[in-house]
């Protein structure tokens, strides 16, 4: 009965609005597109001409993608309902469209595409919640699918699950965990990567171990690292070898290690020594280091700073939905925090007030850019960009700001 009224209190809790502290100044469809920050990986993949090796640079993307997730425990705004991003970049290759499709369950879908026509990389994320007393756990739902046009393939993976330790005590810290598998729908080739949990006096903070198989299971190559790090990938026998040697190594070292305990809040783990590379390496993939002033920019990468960026001309070609035109997240950006949590009330009430009137006329959302339709490659539901937002005809665009 206890964890009856335990569990319903959360869900109470749940819905309650953070005060704007919590957050950071970008909208969750700014944060997926930092999925990109490493296209030079899927660039890279559509380069090579050995299928294994794609599935290499398609790992090291994968765990790329949450990389810059490392420190950054301020929370994404929530996208209003008809929300939207576009980003180009033509010095990494890539343009891409987003839109919040959903409400309840929030949803969001987004396409990106090579501008030379090399790969298309899309999907739909809907972040489950769950409050588990001291920490916050996000299991992030939805496909995520890659397709190298010239190569005529597909790869299929979701996301790790996301949890923040110490929402009401302590240091907020993040940690990653949880079976990654990435298909090749067009050779069978798996990639199962393990995101591991901290465990016992985190020893395996941040690591990530894994491997590639054939269709018949065989295994070809060892890939291992840690998220906020680097990538590495390896022959199979030689890395269990030296995996080997290392436990040996392990027992000799002390064996009554005891843990403080803390009731009040869960102790970040020193972070350990620097990813232990095995000899006969290749390196797939290494962090950039984040500019000097970013722990007083919340933990942004450098690529993520760029997010709120309007250049020149920018205003009059992009969709009036764009987060950038969002009056809470850009008073945020300014500093003025007391107008910012103005701004956030008033559009959480005029979301709320529009869906009450679609509500007594019967009417339902109409989505813009994205229709819900079938997976091609796995056969389950998601929101498929339909087309058409470069061509930048914004007429009966709703007014959500």
């Amino acid at each position: 009965l206890l964890l009856k009224e335990l569990s319903s209190l959360l869900k109470e809790l749940s819905k309650i609005t953070m005060p704007i502290a919590f957050n950071e100044p970008l909208s969750f469809l700014q944060r997926i597109t930092e999925y990109m920050e490493h296209t030079y990986l899927i660039n890279r993949a559509c380069s090579l001409s050995d299928s294994r090796e794609r599935m290499q640079a398609v790992a090291a993307f994968a765990v790329s993608a949450v990389a810059s997730q490392w420190d950054r425990t301020g929370k994404p705004f929530n996208p209003l309902l008809g929300e939207t991003y576009e980003l180009t970049r033509e010095n990494q290759g890539f343009r891409l469209v987003s839109e919040q499709v959903s409400h309840h369950p929030p949803v969001s879908a987004f396409h990106a595409e090579s501008l030379v026509g090399d790969f298309v990389f899309h999907g739909s994320i809907y972040p489950k919640l769950k409050f588990w007393g001291k920490s916050v756990e996000a299991e992030p739902k939805g496909t995520i699918t890659l397709e190298l046009l010239k190569h005529h393939e597909a790869y299929t993976w979701t996301n790790p699950y996301c949890c923040v330790h110490n929402i009401i005590l302590g240091k907020l810290w993040i940690e990653q965990y949880g079976t990654v598998e990435i298909v090749n729908h067009s050779t069978g080739d798996k990639c199962v990567l393990n995101f591991k949990p901290c465990g016992m006096f985190g020893k395996e903070l941040h690591k990530v171990e894994g491997y590639i198989q054939d269709k018949s299971k065989k295994k070809h190559c060892v890939i291992y690292g840690k998220w906020t790090e680097c990538m590495w990938s390896v022959d199979p026998q030689t890395y269990e070898a030296h995996k080997k040697s290392e436990r040996r190594g392990d027992n000799k070292k002390q064996k009554n290690q005891e843990g403080a305990e803390n009731d009040d809040a869960d102790d970040m783990p020193e972070v350990q020594e620097t990813v232990s590379v095995v000899p006969g390496s290749t390196l797939l993939w290494r962090i950039d280091s984040r500019p000097a002033h970013s722990a007083e920019m919340y933990n942004f990468t450098n690529f993520a700073m760029s997010l709120n960026e309007l250049e020149g001309g920018m205003e009059a070609n992009v969709s009036p939905t764009d987060c950038r035109f969002r009056p809470d997240i850009r008073a945020m950006e300014n500093g003025n925090m007391d107008e910012a949590s103005k701004e956030k009330e008033r559009l959480e009430d005029k979301q709320r007030a529009a869906r009450k009137e679609r509500a007594k006329n019967e009417e339902e959302w109409s989505t813009r850019w994205f229709q819900m339709g079938t997976n091609p490659y796995t056969g389950s539901q998601g929101w498929l960009y339909s087309g058409g937002y470069f061509n930048r005809n914004y007429q009966d665009i709703p007014d959500i700001y």
